[in-house]
């Protein structure tokens, strides 16, 4: 199951994952409004950099998060392009500067400023896409419901949240074993199997998927009912650990980070790095 799970926590004995949850949370949510805030290109690289070497460092493997980084490429590809198509100049009324690559057809032509503006959406991705797919994947969800909890999130929300990211790996196996259940039954659902086939196939597969995900649904619900869960106001967590050293380290390290980029702003006078003054 371990080759095809998807944003599973797997647990590890490395750096990230003995961080504290709530540290790894602060974390994320600092540089991801950091890198989404800011459009200074020098920055942008700078953090695609350290997030690259965190996810290198917290031991993920490709098999683990292959799906979902197709998934994401492809809708990244998709909202680059609707960027272009809707507003082809829209970088040079932000850059001030026009300077043409291709002249194109009609509206539709290809100039640096277009590109550096599009080119800063990609490192947006590159920046925040691997955070959080290192804090989900190197985070235990009982302790993520124990660190959403700390910030000042309801206990009840926090368990919700921390149920959906337990489930997903469960809908995952499900899923597979209804589809080699198929495939045992004839019905060609591999890559050996036409795109159309392969299509219908995972139509055919979300129904039963469905009805399996309701039924465990009502099973915990019913179980989390028996435990009288909710009833009191507020609640101790199993999963939750201390912080240490090294998550205030941590902590400290997003603050710095952050403060750099909102820094930037007035040495840009604004959010964007212009390199064509």
């Amino acid at each position: 199951m371990n080759e095809h799970q998807m944003l599973g926590y797997i647990p590890d004995k490395t750096i990230i994952h003995k961080l504290n949850g709530t540290a790894k949370l602060v974390f994320l949510i600092l540089l991801s409004v950091a890198c989404m805030t800011t459009y200074d290109t020098r920055f942008l690289i700078g953090m695609t950099v350290f997030s690259l070497v965190l996810f290198k460092v917290s031991n993920i493997k490709w098999h683990q998060i292959s799906f979902v980084v197709k998934f994401i490429f492809i809708f990244s590809l998709l909202n680059i392009v609707a960027v272009y198509l809707f507003s082809p100049e829209y970088g040079v009324e932000l850059y001030q500067s026009r300077t043409v690559i291709w002249e194109g057809i009609g509206r539709f032509t290809l100039t640096q400023e277009q590109l550096f503006y599009e080119f800063n959406l990609v490192l947006k991705y590159f920046c925040t896409i691997p955070l959080v797919l290192i804090f989900l994947l190197t985070t235990n969800p009982s302790e993520f419901a124990s660190s959403l909890n700390r910030i000042g999130v309801s206990y009840k929300i926090s368990y919700a949240v921390a149920l959906a990211i337990r489930y997903i790996p469960d809908i995952q196996e499900d899923f597979i074993n209804i589809s080699l259940a198929q495939q045992a039954r004839g019905f060609e659902m591999s890559k050996k199997g036409k795109l159309t086939q392969r299509l219908k196939g995972t139509a055919q597969i979300v129904f039963p998927l469905i009805l399996s995900s309701l039924d465990r649904i009502e099973i915990i619900s019913t179980a989390m009912e028996l435990r009288r869960f909710g009833e009191k106001k507020k609640r101790t967590w199993y999963a939750q650990q201390p912080f240490c050293l090294s998550d205030f380290l941590v902590m400290g390290v997003a603050v710095a980070l952050t403060v750099s980029s909102f820094a930037l702003f007035k040495v840009n006078d604004g959010r964007f790095y212009n390199p064509f003054r």
